[in-house]
């Protein structure tokens, strides 16, 4: 995974957002069982290049036939969250 303090502020500002993918897959030897992998890394919204890159490589190069993929997003730069308080405790 990219280090976010290396990337350009643009990035963090547009579509880039930490995506997180469950992959699901046939094992090569029992192909009635399913094994679940997951991926993680920063990448663009809504196309996902980064894990399209990946999927491919996958196909290509493994032996697991691919199931599904289940892909979860969130942004990197949210808005502040603000909530209120009902009460106030000091300590000494």
């Amino acid at each position: 995974m990219q280090d976010i303090e290396k990337l350009p502020i643009e990035k963090l500002l547009t579509d880039w957002r930490l995506t997180t993918a469950e992959i699901l897959y046939h094992l090569p030897d029992h192909p009635v069982l399913l094994q679940s992998y997951t991926w993680q890394d920063l990448d663009l919204t809504p196309n996902f290049p980064q894990l399209k890159k990946f999927l491919t490589f996958w196909e290509r190069s493994l032996d697991g036939r691919l199931h599904s993929v289940t892909v979860a997003s969130c942004e990197l730069i949210k808005p502040a969250q603000v909530s209120f308080c009902n009460g106030e405790f000091k300590l000494h």
